[in-house]
């Protein structure tokens, strides 16, 4: 069950705090955590060195290749799909919160159990059992880069397999804040 381990940082009160866990389930939740949101923000800085790249190759050298400009691309799918779960897990994803941040800490901890019970979980479900069948397909084509000289096998199929990893993410993160909600209205 990845992605949780709420230390206080950016968010401090407002995040949920798990303290029904093991000590070394949340050591490894947050490691986990951890490791994935640094590998997203370093496929962010390489992105756009590649980009850079492209550009002085392109205008200063006349030269460019197709492969190179769509790793751009991939990388960037990459990024937001690494960084869904870790950024839910840091509370720090979008949220409207017109109501939501007048309402007593009970009312929100009911509307987050809810929301992550009958909204979150089913979603990243859907994502995580629907791709499964479009990920395998890709694996079994050997899929590449429709474009002459773009991405060769495996880089499309690699990308194509952290839709249901996302999923999967997505879920347990989902289960772990809903399941700190209960605990804390079960506390109230």
């Amino acid at each position: 069950m990845p992605f949780l381990f709420c230390s206080p940082g950016l968010f401090g009160k407002n995040k949920p705090e798990i303290s029904a866990l093991p000590l070394r389930d949340r050591v490894f939740l947050d490691k986990t955590n951890r490791a994935i949101g640094k590998g997203a923000a370093t496929l962010t800085v390489v992105m756009v060195l590649v980009t850079f790249v492209i550009v002085v190759l392109r205008y200063g050298f006349n030269l460019g290749w197709i492969w190179l400009q769509e790793m751009v691309t991939w990388m960037h799918a990459a990024v937001f799909l690494l960084a869904a779960a870790y950024t839910f897990s840091e509370d720090a994803h979008v949220r409207v919160d017109v109501f939501y941040r007048s309402w007593s800490q009970r009312t929100k901890n009911k509307v987050d159990l809810v929301g992550h019970v009958f909204c979150l979980c089913p979603l990243a479900l859907l994502l995580l059992v629907g791709s499964l069948d479009y990920v395998s397909a890709s694996w079994e084509m050997k899929e590449s880069s429709r474009e002459a000289g773009g991405l060769a096998y495996p880089f499309i199929p690699l990308l194509k397999t952290l839709l249901p990893l996302t999923g999967l993410m997505l879920f347990s993160q989902g289960l772990v804040h809903a399941y700190a909600c209960y605990l804390k209205l079960k506390d109230d």
